[in-house]
This record gives structure tokens, sequence and C-alpha cells, in this order.
């Protein structure tokens, strides 16, 4: 992550495993990813029963898709989480599994359970925003 991108932690709010905010300089460039989908080369979802392997498939594609665009998770200032499940144990485990490949880079993020998503079989789905310079 660029230096001038700061994470904002509050000591007046409950400890939490992700940053409250970010604060991106207004000289940066933003990349604003389309919700990663656990879809495989073939555009098949995979794991259809299985919230970790499927989250882990979406940071994947989204890695992917930063590289491409000469950024990495580390620039990642910003993360949406879709579950598509009723029990908060799977958000969980799907939290979870995107939180280890995220690493120390915590990330301010949201994450909701929803009822549905787009493609069949598909349970996670992340969004992302990104801040980084281009050389």
């Amino acid at each position: 992550m660029n230096n001038k991108i700061s994470f904002i932690r509050s000591s007046q709010l409950a400890h939490v495993d992700y940053a409250y905010a970010s604060r991106v300089p207004s000289d940066m460039d933003l990349l604003f990813l389309a919700g990663a989908c656990p879809l495989n080369k073939n555009g098949e979802v995979p794991h259809a029963q299985d919230y970790e392997l499927q989250a882990k498939l979406c940071v994947e594609n989204m890695k992917e898709v930063l590289k491409e665009s000469g950024a990495s998770l580390k620039d990642v200032v910003y993360t949406r989480v879709l579950v598509a499940s009723h029990l908060q144990s799977d958000l969980v485990t799907a939290w979870e599994s995107i939180r280890k490949e995220f690493g120390d880079h915590d990330v301010p993020s949201t994450l909701s359970g929803v009822t549905v998503l787009g493609y069949t079989h598909q349970l996670v789905e992340i969004e992302a925003v990104a801040a980084f310079r281009t050389v």
C-alpha cells in the first residue's frame, strides 16, 4: 500500500479486524472493480456449497484484475463482501477466508448477507475500490 493512503481506526469505537475508513490523496488513480465472482476460466462456478473456497476464488480473480491494472491487494482501500446466505456463520466463513488473503492489510469493508447472487450456485462476491499511482 502506498504510504500516503491511510486507514482510520477509532479509539472511541469497538476494536474490529478492519479499519473504519480509508483516506486517499487526490493525486492517486482510483480503480473501481466490478464484483469479483467465483468463476473459473470456463465461466463456471465451482464449489457449489463451499463458502470458503468460493471466497478464495473471488480473491484470486480480484488479484488478477488488480495485477492487470498495475495494482495489488495492498492498494485496495474498500471492499463490500456479499454472501448468499441468511446464516451468520456462512458470512463469517467467507469473511475469515477473505481476511486471511488480505493478511495485515485490514481494509475497510462491509459484509452483507443477500438472498441470491447473479450466477447459478454463486455464494460469494467481492466489490472493491483500489488507489494507486501509475508510473
